[in-house]
């Protein structure tokens, strides 16, 4: 068991994925704009190059994990053409933002939500080209299932393209990140949100979660062939690459 599965966002009894929900669930109005704020809108960036890894393999579809308000699928479906993206996400209330968006986009004849628990997706085997997702995979409470049911999902010789945030490792960003994700994210957070919880729980998370060279040994041990990653922005964020 990995440590943050350890880490519930409200109560340390209870089901994990439940609360995961709720949690989402509650704080969806304001997600998009903490999301963007509380990382300066790098994280824009950092989809665009996951997105790039993507491009030799032009996907016909895509799958988007934890796919939260669409901001990563609506990115594949401008960059890469795909005939078809499905964001898969325990909250509703999470991908009704989303659906509002894709709509604007004018982009609803290619992407759909549904609602899917991660760890046992309703997909046959060997359905999709590629497999995204964006700071999501952190709050599986089994990462390896997880990360087995993306393999299985995905057709042999498919690609996912995955982004997680990351604690820096050198000085002098591990230091300053440490007092940032200690102090102004979780009362930035509980303010704009109104969820006290929130953003303390995505502060121990991220410390919690297998970084670099040992999530890759993760993602082989979940069935992958190949995995590689590089880190971005001094190590705020890692970007995998895997294969089947």
């Amino acid at each position: 068991m990995y440590e943050q599965e350890k880490i519930n966002p409200y109560s340390a009894s209870g089901e994990k994925s439940e609360q995961v929900e709720s949690m989402f669930d509650h704080i969806a109005p304001s997600y998009d704009k903490l999301n963007h704020r509380l990382s300066w809108n790098i994280d824009k960036g950092w989809r665009k190059r996951a997105v790039r890894q993507l491009e030799a393999l032009h996907p016909e579809t895509v799958l988007d994990i934890a796919t939260g308000t669409g901001d990563f699928a609506i990115l594949t479906a401008r960059m890469l053409h795909p005939r078809s993206v499905t964001g898969a996400d325990i909250s509703e209330g999470m991908m009704e933002v989303g659906r509002r968006k894709v709509s604007a986009e004018g982009l609803s004849s290619t992407i759909h939500f549904q609602r899917e628990d991660c760890l046992h997706l309703s997909f046959g085997d060997n359905t999709f080209d590629a497999v995204t997702s964006a700071f999501g995979i952190r709050n599986f409470s089994d990462l390896e299932q997880g990360l087995r049911e993306m393999c299985r999902v995905l057709r042999p010789g498919g690609q996912a393209s995955i982004l997680e945030l990351s604690h820096p490792v050198t000085f002098p960003m591990k230091q300053l990140f440490s007092i940032y994700s200690h102090t102004f994210l979780p009362l930035y957070g509980r303010l704009i949100s109104h969820d006290s919880r929130a953003y303390s729980y995505l502060t121990a998370t991220i410390e919690a979660f297998p970084q670099g060279e040992t999530m890759v040994g993760v993602f082989k041990r979940a069935g992958f062939s190949d995995a590689t990653f590089k880190r971005l922005t001094f190590g705020i964020c890692t970007m995998y690459l895997a294969i089947k």
